[in-house]
């Protein structure tokens, strides 16, 4: 295969990511109605994976110190899709926002720390992220023109900005 053919993806499979949405959101649903927590669900299809996101909630509950409940509660949510449809999935799960909200903070983040690294010359590491969070980073320092790898092991895997 050429290079030329190994960089073109296929266009995603918008009824597979439907469906895996419609999983997704029945078990978080379900999950709601044992916990008694009101809340509704929306659904969505984002570039090439399913987005379901829990709207009109109280409270942070759900989605814990750092996100880390809304993490656990994206990876159960997977597996439930992953054992219906025998598919690994790569569906996003949002509580309140927090996400959208999370991905603006980073993005300041990734730009901020692209501009210093600019400024000094010198590689600047930024504090371990789940590998969503150091995809936008990722996405904001390359937005900025500078490059960035990721280094360390899970959980503890950062971000380290490159100067050009």
């Amino acid at each position: 295969m050429t290079e030329a053919e190994e960089s073109v993806k296929p266009a995603p499979d918008i009824a597979a990511l439907e469906q895996e949405g419609e999983i997704a959101a029945d078990y978080v649903e379900g999950l709601l109605d044992i916990a008694d927590i009101d809340g509704d669900i929306d659904m969505d299809v984002e570039g090439d994976r399913a987005l379901v996101s829990v709207v009109g909630i109280k409270g942070s509950d759900l989605v814990g110190p750092g996100g880390e409940v809304l993490e656990a509660l994206q990876e159960l949510t997977r597996l439930a899709v992953h054992r219906q449809t025998g598919e690994r999935s790569r569906l996003m799960l949002d509580v309140g926002g927090y996400r959208e909200r999370r991905r603006a903070e980073l993005t300041k983040i990734g730009s901020a720390a692209a501009d210093d690294v600019k400024r000094s010359g010198e590689p600047k590491a930024l504090q371990a992220m789940t590998p969503f969070e150091r995809k936008i980073v990722h996405d904001a320092v390359a937005a900025a023109g500078l490059r960035s790898e990721s280094e360390g092991e899970e959980p503890r895997r950062f971000v380290v900005v490159l100067p050009a």
